[in-house]
């Protein structure tokens, strides 16, 4: 094997399996508060699932970097990557590998938090929505750094 390619599918691997860990944990510890919530009041299904999916998203921001990293490097399609190539893919891995994990951890927490105020009044959970979703303006902002090096990388001379 290669060495851009090694470094290609490495950084496939870091983007899918970083930012899966942070959304894993994130949905998770939405999901226990949320459980909580509805053994109380069942009724409010809807609107602690839609708390408890944010912190998912960095997960699948993660499998789309991975995703095409390896259509790019010739596992899935294109050309075999050359060294600098395979380093440029590991590179843009990190971005959504680190910010996603770490926002998907953050915004677990404030969902955590904003479930704990829905159950207590249904109007809070418009409050809850905005501060969740400005913890993922930091995940989108990792995403759109890799996608667009990942874009670039096949087109530079590296």
């Amino acid at each position: 094997m290669e060495y851009g390619m090694m470094f290609a599918i490495l950084g496939a691997a870091l983007a899918t399996i970083l930012s899966g860990i942070g959304s894993a944990r994130g949905v998770g510890n939405a999901a226990q508060a949320a459980m909580g919530v509805l053994a109380e009041d069942s009724s409010k299904f809807g609107k602690m699932l839609v708390l408890t999916l944010l912190p998912g998203t960095q997960g699948l921001y993660g499998f789309i970097v991975g995703f095409l990293i390896l259509v790019n490097c010739g596992v899935l399609g294109g050309a075999v990557p050359t060294f600098g190539q395979g380093l440029a893919y590991f590179g843009a891995s990190f971005a959504i590998g680190f910010g996603g994990m770490f926002s998907a951890f953050s915004q677990g927490k404030a969902a955590v938090s904003g479930i704990a105020i829905s159950a207590k009044d249904d109007r809070n959970f418009s409050k809850a929505m905005v501060s969740i979703t400005l913890v993922e303006i930091y995940a989108l902002l990792s995403f759109i750094v890799s996608l667009l090096v990942v874009i670039s990388v096949s087109s530079i001379d590296i």
